[in-house]
């Protein structure tokens, strides 16, 4: 049962109301005090004593992911939905799907839903979100790539030909994306890869979008050696970086690679990374936005589905890296760090 604004009023009559429910609901107000829990709350993360305290009674991991994402529902007035999370104050730890919605006076109410073992085991690195859009793009691929052939034939440039064909492969290549997401388990494609091809290949897929408008340039390491991985995903997260570079009113976006050496990735040594920086001039990354940028459904743009940083960092992760950043207006950096000895496939 979903929680009706009628019921988030810090009264009496809508704790009783409350505390019916068999989903587990907690109110906050503004400043991330508990107004109430009820039973089902209590009995799903096992904590007990809420009254007069704050989010830190969760744990100091669950506060600090809780107050960026309460920051940006009050800050949008929209619910932000989570699935996946672990809740850490069990033991062992739980999976839950959450989600935060605005409340009256500023605060928020949090829901809170198990997912059942076969949830958590269909999908150890993607989220459901994920694979709902995944299952979603689908039928649209098909069509768009029937479309651009039957434009192909009847195009007599060669320039037009050629993207023709650019949409062609990226529909084959995004509907192959879509099919391995949705498999058990997703597996990567492990070879070797050649990261400059994969940057260049992102490069030209972008020029067709924001050319001539913005201006992309590059600066390669030409030592930097291969590394094992997914092509295809690489390539998905390039593009997820590039395409919200140019979505911050970039003029000139660049991309570059250097060799990293001596670092600690995923709590492992590594003796040789590449690292990969996009670098653009946009507006910046909002501060509020700062702290759970990488989270699904968290986006700085209207109208924005906030998945194709979560779904780039998933990427990098299963890579055996990391992506990070730094912000101001006028210069934004997101670099991508991925091991070059990481004994994939």
């Amino acid at each position: 049962m979903s929680v009706t604004p009628a019921l988030i009023e810090a009264s009496s009559a809508a704790n009783a109301a409350l505390d019916q429910l068999t989903t587990a609901v907690a109110v906050f107000d503004r400043h991330g005090r508990f107004l109430h829990a009820n039973p089902a709350f209590v009995e799903l993360t096992g904590v007990v004593r809420w009254r007069g305290c704050t989010l830190e009674a969760l744990g100091e991991t669950t506060a600090q992911d809780l107050r960026g994402w309460f920051e940006r529902v009050r800050t949008s007035k929209a619910a932000l939905t989570r699935r996946g999370y672990d809740w850490t104050t069990r033991d062992p730890p739980l999976r839950v799907d959450l989600t935060v919605a605005p409340a009256t006076g500023g605060g928020v109410v949090l829901e809170l839903h198990p997912q059942t073992p076969s949830e958590a085991e269909a999908s150890p690195r993607l989220s459901q979100t994920l694979r709902g859009l995944a299952h979603e793009v689908k039928n649209p691929l098909a069509g768009l790539r029937g479309a651009a052939q039957l434009l192909r034939r009847r195009l007599a440039d060669a320039d037009l030909q050629h993207l023709a064909d650019l949409v062609i492969a990226e529909a084959d290549r995004l509907g192959g994306l879509a099919d391995r997401l949705l498999r058990p388990g997703g597996e990567p494609h492990w070879r070797t890869v050649n990261l400059h091809e994969v940057a260049e290949r992102a490069r030209a897929l972008l020029a067709a979008e924001v050319a001539p408008e913005v201006k992309l340039a590059r600066d390669y390491d030409p030592s930097l050696p291969p590394l094992r991985g997914d092509a295809d995903r690489l390539l998905q997260l390039l593009l997820n970086l590039l395409r919200n570079a140019a979505q911050a009113s970039a003029t000139t976006i660049q991309v570059r690679t250097r060799a990293e050496r001596g670092l600690v990735l995923g709590g492992q040594a590594v003796r040789l990374a590449a690292r990969l920086d996009v670098i653009d001039d946009g507006v910046g990354v909002p501060e509020a936005l700062r702290d759970t940028l990488f989270l699904p459904l968290v986006s700085g743009r209207a109208g924005g589905s906030g998945l194709g940083l979560a779904l780039a960092q998933e990427i990098a992760h299963e890579h055996g890296g990391q992506i990070g950043f730094s912000s101001r207006p006028g210069r934004t950096v997101f670099s991508v760090v991925l091991p070059l000895e990481n004994g994939r496939g």
